[in-house]
């Protein structure tokens, strides 16, 4: 027999909003949804690796005999846990009370943001139509989440052997993220770091708001490096090339060489020549299009590949773009994400 604590706002007839209760003696020793502490450890972990089904057929070979029912109430609560107190530790930080964390002091951070679409459900109403209930079509919507990683590097630029990346999100907008790209670059001790590498997709919305992160967080800028991923900034310039009309064979041989000179951090040549081509066919509009989005990051020192190449930081945003794939498209999205994102929505 042990004593049982409900929400002060249960009747007795149902569980309601309030939630399920707890045993307090229980809790003492961590015993919650009926399974001990290295039982909720290995649900937890199989739970963020895989889906809930395989991760329920991985537990029962590993001995853990437990119903899917069992597995989604166990994983609900660790979630719960880990938000309240990630939401704890970030007003911590907006009042200035969580401390500089030390372990980056003198090593390479590296961070990288990005969007992408999953779909959000309405709920789906019953009615009834010719005396018998029927549902109505099942509406999608598109929200936009914003994801970001935070990952440790070497002297190369590569991911550190033996490190763990960090990888979070929200969909409550781009002001969010920035608030906890802030908080993850405070509480791990980047002001303390060697170099702090951020890389984007050269998104406005990501732009804007780096500065406040460097005064939030109290990062030397001179140690604060601003990228335009690589593979974002050859692509503006294949469709620069493509939208002045060329041939295929002018196309390819400009291509190559334009691309070189932007490897060597030289793109004022490159927007050049670029805008002598935009001066000609009727289809400059396009070109011209391509060339602010390199002009702009150019502007704020994010093309200078050669520099970046020198100080052995990361040039491209493979491991964001990668993080999309695995958490939005194979996670969120499900059987959705084979579906095409609304990109007219964009």
């Amino acid at each position: 027999m042990t004593l049982y604590c409900s929400p002060r706002g249960r009747t007795g007839t149902g569980r309601g909003r309030e939630g399920a209760g707890l045993y307090p003696e229980l809790a003492a020793y961590r015993i919650s949804q009926g399974s001990r502490p290295n039982v909720q450890a290995e649900v937890g972990r199989q739970v963020a690796l895989l889906p809930i089904e395989p991760a329920h057929a991985e537990l029962a070979r590993h001995g853990l005999e437990s119903n899917e029912k069992a597995g989604r109430r166990i994983a609900n609560e660790l979630g719960a846990q880990r938000l309240a107190t990630r939401t704890r530790d970030r007003l911590r930080f907006r009042r200035g009370e969580l401390p500089a964390g030390e372990q980056f002091r003198g090593r390479r951070i590296a961070a990288t943001l990005d969007g992408g679409w999953v779909p959000v459900g309405t709920v789906i109403k019953k009615v009834r139509i010719a005396g018998k209930v029927k549902r109505q079509p099942f509406k999608v919507e598109w929200r936009k989440p914003k994801l970001l990683i935070r990952l440790e590097v070497d002297e190369t630029g590569r991911m550190a052997k033996g490190s763990r990346p960090i990888i979070d999100g929200t969909l409550r907008g781009p002001d969010a993220l920035i608030e906890w790209l802030a908080f993850h670059l405070h509480r791990l001790g980047a002001a303390a770091a060697k170099v702090v590498t951020i890389t984007a997709d050269g998104a406005p919305w990501i732009g804007a708001r780096l500065d406040g992160v460097v005064a939030q967080v109290g990062l030397e800028p001179v140690r604060v490096v601003e990228v335009l991923d690589w593979c974002h900034a050859v692509h503006h310039l294949r469709l620069a090339l493509k939208a002045a009309g060329r041939s295929e064979e002018e196309h390819t041989e400009r291509y190559a060489r334009l691309r070189r000179s932007l490897k060597k951090g030289r793109s004022e040549e490159v927007s050049e020549e670029l805008e002598a081509l935009a001066a000609g066919p009727p289809e400059g509009v396009a070109v011209w299009r391509e060339i602010g989005e390199l002009d702009r990051p150019a502007e704020a020192g994010r093309l200078r590949y050669d520099g970046f190449r020198y100080r052995g930081v990361p040039l491209g945003s493979g491991a964001i773009e990668s993080t999309i794939r695995r958490v939005l498209n194979l996670r969120l999205k499900g059987r959705a994400g084979s579906g095409r994102s609304p990109t007219r929505r964009r």
